[in-house]
């Protein structure tokens, strides 16, 4: 019974009950040997806490201003794919579970509902796309006019993609969407239109067909070209990297590494995070995915520098299995756990939370 679940690995544990195996293989795997993936949230628990008492903490506020917009939390959620294999209502609960929430939902390309359809579901809710620069440069610039016209705020493009990585339990299932799915922003096309001589996964095929491995920092300054709207860039790892963003003049950075499903091997997401943070010293905001499981772990984020962060399967498995109330009992969960490290911790609100609150267990002289 979900007034059971009291924490996300109580809805996770449902979810890899519940989930049929082609879908939950799907949401859980990692790239190859899935190192980064189990890294991912076990690298929250080499930063500890340095907690400041005796302060007044009985007024707090959760709140945070992201491109100039203010959301009541700090916590939005990732750019996942075809979210209707977890629950018939996939993006359009999640997407009203934000909205109820009042936090960012970023939709995938890669989704069972529309552009139009999500924006249509959740009119209030601060939306953001998430988009990759395809070979055919007509696809890209024609989702790019669908979601300014549907009122999206941003656009998330991600980089870590020219062409999809190695996930063993994709390639096992030879991997298709549901028959009774499609991917709706690309015209309804569905299970049908990949290709049955692939080997492995038929998405993987079919997605590599679309991607471009020519991508380079020119392709950019042709998207910046072609919008107003900002643009986030998603998968940077390193300095280099975050110097070369805010050369481009881009608004924000998503240090992630895809949920490890790209590179097995890479940093966790946490570990890359104050590199990048350092680098682009305050000139666009940086924010987080991958191993967010708790609030503590949100606290950790924000002391090491990133603005806010964003959670991809703790939203599935509360989609999985209860839908918007699902996600947005998830959401809470995250939520009130960080409210109670925020209190601990000496802090009323989100400006409060200091650098030196969290040390890496590898500085022995603050430990």
């Amino acid at each position: 019974m979900a007034e059971n679940f009291v924490c996300v690995q109580d809805y996770e544990k449902y979810a890899l009950s519940a989930l049929p195996k082609n879908a939950l293989d799907y949401y859980r795997s990692g790239a190859g040997a899935q190192t980064t993936l189990a890294d991912n949230e076990k690298a929250f628990s080499r930063y500890k806490f340095r907690p400041r008492f005796l302060r007044d903490v009985s007024k707090r506020d959760l709140s945070t201003i992201i491109q100039g917009e203010k959301i009541s939390i700090p916590i939005g959620i990732s750019p996942t794919a075809m979210q209707r294999m977890a629950h018939p209502d996939g993006e359009i609960a999640n997407v009203k579970a934000a909205e109820a929430m009042g936090t960012i939902y970023t939709l995938s390309t890669l989704s069972t509902s529309s552009i139009e359809e999500v924006a249509e579901a959740a009119p209030n809710c601060i939306k953001w796309f998430q988009l990759y620069i395809f070979r055919d440069r007509n696809v890209t610039r024609n989702l790019v006019m669908r979601a300014e016209k549907a009122g999206f705020k941003a656009l998330v493009l991600t980089i870590d993609s020219p062409l999809f990585g190695i996930r063993l339990l994709d390639v096992r299932n030879q991997f298709t969407l549901p028959p009774h799915l499609s991917l709706r922003n690309f015209g309804n096309i569905a299970h049908s239109k990949f290709d049955d001589s692939a080997d492995g996964s038929k998405l993987t095929a079919y997605v590599n067909s679309l991607f471009d491995d020519t991508l380079n920092w020119d392709d950019v300054k042709w998207l910046k070209s072609i919008t107003t709207l900002p643009i986030i860039l998603k998968g940077i790892l390193t300095a280099e990297d975050a110097y070369l963003a805010v050369d481009s003049q881009v608004s924000g950075i998503l240090v992630s590494n895809h949920g490890a499903r790209q590179l097995d091997g890479t940093l966790a997401s946490i570990d890359a995070l104050e590199e990048i943070v350092n680098a682009v010293n305050g000139k666009l905001e940086v924010y987080l995915d991958g191993g967010i499981r708790d609030g503590t772990d949100v606290f950790k984020a924000l002391a090491l520098g990133a603005k806010m962060v964003f959670i991809g399967r703790p939203a599935l498995w509360g989609l999985t299995h209860n839908g918007k109330e699902g996600v947005k009992k998830v959401l809470n969960i995250i939520k009130n756990e960080f409210d109670k490290a925020l209190a601990l911790c000496g802090c009323c609100n989100v400006g409060d939370i200091k650098r030196d609150m969290v040390v890496h267990q590898s500085n022995n002289s603050k430990l």
